[in-house]
């Protein structure tokens, strides 16, 4: 059992949902970076995804955007992020996730990708442009599965394609809430539900959603009905805006007890 399904398992067992927070690699140095990771893992994060800077990253929205254009400008790169899990892991026990688009992984070199994050403790990858029809071309240089592959699976996907998409994934599955780019507003709850029971229908793996997920009360209309709760722009947004502020640490570690709590008041999902 990996780390993934331990936390999973963990959080059932306790009538709570994951909180998963996204932050961008190396933003606003890597030194800070690391320091806001522990500070939100001590806070009560239960998943971190940590997202690899890349120059056009067309599903994330302005604040993610400007987040990793900072990483990039600090020289941050593929290599860098699998330094900064290798550091985490001497202290972080939380599932980490690597959130990435292909290129990253294509120029590194896909065989060689898994076999570093595996040894510095990566426990899965989202790897946003990347379909199943054309997974192979990464997947098939793995010489194991101690990787989870998560999956998205985006408001507009029909039905027969969430199950192909669910059959190919491990780990969890990540929902977008609704159409668009990362920290966009706008989240219909309702309509959310019923995304997630058709989802239900067609895996047994956790479900989280992510898309517009920014306040304790998006979080708490989200954990009634899902796994777990991502929250990416909400967290960047607050670095941004507080770059020079010593006590960003701090901010970001209240922030994160506020959405944690609201995981631990949700009904099961199922």
């Amino acid at each position: 059992m990996n780390r993934i399904e331990t936390r999973f398992q963990l959080l059932r067992s306790r009538g709570e949902k994951a909180l998963v927070g996204f932050l961008s690699a190396g933003d606003p140095s890597v030194s800070r970076s690391l320091e806001i990771i522990r500070a939100m893992c001590d806070a009560g994060l239960d998943i971190l995804e940590l997202g690899v800077p890349f120059s056009d990253p067309t599903a994330d929205g302005p604040v993610i955007q400007r987040s990793s254009a900072r990483a990039l400008a600090g020289g941050v790169s593929l290599h860098t992020v699998l330094d900064m899990i290798a550091a985490l892991r001497k202290d972080i026990e939380i599932p980490i996730i690597v959130f990435t688009y292909y290129n990253p992984v294509f120029v590194y070199g896909a065989r060689r990708f898994y076999e570093d994050a595996v040894r510095a403790g990566a426990d899965g990858v989202l790897v946003v442009d990347l379909p199943p029809e054309e997974s192979d071309e990464m997947t098939g240089q793995w010489p194991e599965n101690a990787l989870c592959l998560i999956r998205l699976i985006a408001p507009t996907t029909p039905e027969d394609r969430i199950r192909q998409v669910a059959g190919s994934a491990s780990g969890f599955i990540y929902m977008v809430s609704k159409t668009g780019v990362t920290g966009s507003s706008g989240l219909d709850a309702g309509m959310v539900a019923e995304r997630v029971n058709r989802v239900r229908s067609a895996t047994s793996l956790p479900l989280c959603v992510g898309f517009g997920v920014s306040t304790p009360e998006d979080v708490a209309a989200i954990a009634t009905v899902a796994d777990g709760v991502v929250v990416g722009s909400a967290f960047e947004r607050i670095i941004e805006e507080n770059i020079e502020n010593r006590d960003l640490s701090k901010l970001m570690a209240e922030t994160v007890r506020s959405l944690k709590a609201q995981t631990r008041t949700a009904q099961p999902a199922h």
